[in-house]
């Protein structure tokens, strides 16, 4: 039999426990992405690893029921799918990006995302936008463009690529809102390892270095099991807590990766990406503030 959604439970403590420890996974992932570029291994292959590793543990996930078809059916394939190509193709940018751009850089235009899900929350949800969050809205992206500077001599044409993943990024984290309690975490997991590995094989195949070390090996295959626990904690952190419960923590990720980028590539931001990325977390705080508001007089 297909498998059943995750019921919804409340317990807000442990959903913003799975969220600070998602986000956390994330942030080894990106660190170890960037320490393999730096070793000469390209982004095409550390994105199929990524996928490659998730798949494999996705699919043994399921296969432990049986390996009927009925096991990896879904009455929302298309979404599925859809919802599994955001993130694909976010990655894989992400990737290319992590070779140019520090962490903390790329974390902060990243984290635009929660800007751009009110955005679009009026004509995908039918959510009304106020005065509020549109002021936010306006703010969060003077910060974002704060951080990237497209007309100053440091801006690089990669941040655009991470401009594409705030909004993949916002889309993925809309279906995701929406698929969960009516697809099973192990269904979407199963897909968008799937679709990961089989689009990035090709270009895997064609950029492939060969790691140099036992340590580079190491990373390059622990990747996709950071990443798949990492979603896997995020998915099911919206079982035990609302959106606008979680959406604060999900800034423990710039933290992450901040420290890490220091500890390990003796990178400190400047002050205007500091200044950027404060603009932007406030901005996010005001939308989810406005939000909680919102809920509160329903």
């Amino acid at each position: 039999m297909a498998l059943k959604a995750q019921e919804i439970t409340e317990n807000p403590g442990l959903g913003i426990a799975m969220m600070l420890w998602a986000y956390f996974m994330f942030s080894v992932v990106d660190t170890s992405v960037k320490w393999l570029l730096f070793a000469g291994l390209t982004s095409f292959q550390l994105a199929f690893m990524r996928y490659a590793t998730h798949f494999v543990l996705s699919f043994y996930s399921i296969a432990r029921g049986g390996l009927g078809r009925e096991r990896f059916a879904t009455d929302h394939l298309g979404l599925v799918l859809f919802r599994a190509f955001l993130l694909v193709s976010a990655t894989t940018f992400n990737f290319i990006v992590l070779r140019y751009l520090s962490l903390t850089v790329v974390s902060a235009i990243m984290f635009s995302a929660p800007l751009v899900v009110c955005l679009l929350s009026w004509p995908m949800l039918g959510e009304r936008v106020g005065p509020w969050r549109w002021f936010a809205i306006m703010l969060g992206f003077c910060g974002v463009l704060i951080v990237i500077r497209p007309f100053g001599e440091s801006f690089h044409w990669s941040a655009l690529l991470t401009c594409y993943n705030a909004v993949g990024l916002a889309l993925y984290s809309i279906l995701t809102r929406k698929l969960s309690g009516i697809v099973a975490t192990e269904t979407m997991q199963f897909y968008m390892g799937a679709l990961g590995t089989i689009t990035l094989l090709p270009l895997a195949v064609w950029t492939w270095a060969a790691p140099s070390s036992l340590f580079e090996w190491f990373l390059l295959i622990t990747l996709g099991a950071w990443g798949w626990a990492g979603h896997e904690l995020l998915t099911r952190a919206h079982s035990f807590a609302p959106a606008n419960t979680l959406m604060p923590y999900t800034y423990s990720f710039m933290i992450f990766l901040t420290i890490e980028s220091y500890l390990i590539f003796a990178d400190i931001p400047d002050r205007w990406t500091f200044m950027g990325a404060f603009i932007v977390v406030i901005s996010g705080l005001i939308i989810w503030k406005r939000a909680q508001i919102r809920d509160q007089t329903i």
